[in-house]
């Protein structure tokens, strides 16, 4: 399976509203509850009225549009991850899965991945 570097940096945020989103930058992912509203997106493109901010995450993706009857993908690489001590954030489209982590682990993570038997692109 290959996995694809993205280069882009990562912030993770609580926001009020959506009206400061640029809809535009080619990665937004944004995720509403009766609880709150989530934005990941790029740092340089972080919107208005954020309550919550992390910043220095980076992502890679799953490669090729997922099946949803294929089980399990997400959770290997997670559990390659754990053991590694990573932590990760993910996020699913409906072609595929998202996996992100803090900057100062993304190489590590890689590098894990990589000798499990992913493909690096």
């Amino acid at each position: 399976m290959e996995l694809k570097r993205i280069e882009e940096k990562f912030s993770v945020c609580k926001v009020k509203d959506i009206s400061g989103i640029d809809w535009q930058q080619e990665f937004c992912f944004v995720g509403k509850t009766d609880e709150e509203i989530s934005v990941v997106c790029s740092s340089e493109c972080v919107p208005a009225h954020v309550t919550d901010r992390e910043d220095g995450w980076r992502a890679f993706r799953i490669q090729g549009e997922l099946d949803f009857s294929l089980i399990g993908i997400l959770s290997k690489i997670s559990t390659i991850l754990a053991e590694n001590k990573i932590g990760i954030f993910a996020v699913s489209t409906y072609n595929t899965d998202y996996i992100l982590t803090k900057e100062e682990n993304y190489e590590k993570a890689l590098t894990a991945l990589e000798q499990a038997g992913y493909r690096i692109v």
